[in-house]
């Protein structure tokens, strides 16, 4: 029997009810460790069941489903992999980090129908559509944030946070009004005809800038990142994992699939709109101020969320290439290291999830001396943030070296050089997190009595992934460099 192309999707929608209905029904002494099983298992099911696709074949032609809206093809399903991954990470992480907390529930239930949001953004092939599934990722996610109710941080970030995605979806889709008004359609295949010569330049130049603006929001893109650092310093540590990897991620899918199928650099040049020298200019300005703002903070949450602005500064060199002589290289190379950066960071934030149980403060003075008490935490560490700076001690070293190549390729090449001089700041204040948790002294005694077997257990994970990527490399770039051919159909 045939599993429907759409499966990952069911599982983590059926599980999210599932989750809801065992809450209801399930004694109370037993339902934490029952919920994040289902979670997990849920999560983990989806990216196997994508992967498994992806091995099998499935998706080099597209399979279009609910009359063209959504499709299944090689990219959706390897964005899939990347927020399945992810998630699973989160939930497992999550066991212990909600385990006292009540609603307990709801929060995998959100993280899961998130999931399903941002899996449903990498198969979008309508605006609508795309729009919907953005959505149910951004309703769960301003939720997720505010979860802490007796924590006045993680209350004012979920309001920041949900006043600003509001203003950044308005421009969305405001902007996806104005491109219909000038088109008359939704449809990816049909906008990339209709935008071809149309008349309405004026109208469909505004809206085009505005649809760019919406995905600047959403990716955490300068300048309209601000919102990350406070959603990510007061949200739960594993929240703020999921959003700063799976949500961005997501973010990117969704922006490859507009602006490759429905908005292709060909077709617009009487617009008015330059939007590859656009997207270069954000890059150029995102990955830089990301880098600087991350050398100069003394908390360490904040410190990694504009490390995570940096990095969506180095995926949107791939959006600054489409229509170049590379454009497939490259965004393949953007997927492999999405892939990659889903474990490094996520494996990073749920150390700070960690330090967060035990009671360590949260600057970097606060976590001198840690690798004294916790040295597989602290070494799992070391790993995710020289995996982050470029050091091939894990995948990110080969996933940055071939984002950086393809700018170069498509004529890039002063990108690829200040992605290299921005990978080298990134190293300093790394290194200095590094230093504080193995040489320096430690400022007081840590009360560290209990070893969170859930989060722990996902750290390791996640530092496994890092470490096996840099070895099976190939595999994670062939199936990358696939599923973005399959996209821009080279």
């Amino acid at each position: 029997m045939e599993l429907p192309a759409l499966t990952p999707q069911y599982v983590l929608g059926l599980a999210a009810l599932l989750v809801l209905a065992a809450d209801a029904l399930w004694p109370t002494d037993r339902k934490n460790s029952l919920l994040a099983g289902i979670a997990t298992l849920a999560s983990a099911g989806s990216a196997g069941i994508a992967a498994w696709f992806l091995a099998a074949g499935v998706g080099v032609t597209p399979l279009m489903r609910f009359d063209g809206a959504l499709a299944v093809d090689q990219f959706a399903l390897f964005v899939t992999v990347i927020v399945g991954s992810v998630a699973a990470l989160v939930s497992l992480a999550s066991y212990d980090y909600v385990r006292e907390e009540p609603h307990r529930a709801a929060y995998y239930s959100l993280v899961l129908l998130a999931t399903a949001g941002m899996s449903l953004m990498g198969a979008a092939n309508s605006l609508v559509t795309g729009f919907v599934a953005l959505e149910l990722v951004s309703l769960p996610a301003y939720a997720l944030v505010a979860y802490l109710k007796h924590d006045e941080g993680s209350v004012e970030a979920g309001l920041k946070y949900f006043l600003i995605g509001a203003l950044s979806s308005g421009v969305l889709v405001y902007g996806i009004a104005l491109v219909y008004a000038a088109t008359g359609v939704f449809g990816f295949d049909a906008l990339a005809s209709a935008v071809a010569g149309n008349e309405h330049v004026e109208l469909l130049g505004v809206g085009i800038v505005m649809v760019i603006g919406g995905f600047a929001f959403k990716t955490a893109s300068v300048p309209f990142h601000f919102w990350a650092p406070e959603a990510y310093e007061g949200a739960p540590a594993p929240v703020s994992a999921f959003l700063s990897s799976a949500s961005k991620a997501a973010g990117f899918a969704l922006a490859f699939r507009v602006f490759t199928l429905a908005l292709p650099a060909g077709t617009l040049t009487d617009v008015g709109v330059p939007w590859p020298v656009v997207f270069a200019v954000l890059a150029a300005v995102t990955m830089t101020l990301g880098n600087f703002a991350a050398a100069t903070q003394e908390n360490v949450k904040r410190m990694l969320a504009y490390s995570s602005i940096g990095h969506a500064g180095y995926v949107l060199i791939a959006l600054a290439a489409l229509g170049g002589p590379a454009e497939t290289f490259v965004v393949g190379a953007a997927l492999a290291h999405l892939l990659v950066y889903g474990f490094m960071n996520t494996g990073a934030f749920l150390v700070v999830a960690l330090a967060e149980q035990w009671g360590v403060g949260r600057t970097f003075e606060d976590y001198n001396g840690l690798a004294r008490e916790a040295p597989v935490a602290c070494a799992a560490l070391a790993v995710f943030l020289f995996s982050l700076a470029g050091i091939p001690v894990g995948a990110g070293a080969l996933s940055k070296l071939f984002l950086f190549l393809g700018a170069v390729d498509s004529g890039l090449w002063w990108l690829a050089a200040l992605g290299v001089v921005n990978s080298a700041l990134s190293l300093f204040y790394y290194s200095r997190l590094v230093k504080a948790v193995w040489v320096n002294e430690p400022e007081g005694d840590f009360d560290i009595r209990e070893r969170p077997t859930g989060i722990y257990a996902a750290v390791v994970v996640a530092a496994v992934a890092t470490v096996a990527l840099l070895v099976g490399f190939g595999v994670v770039s062939d199936a990358a460099f696939s599923a973005a051919s399959v996209l821009i159909g080279a």
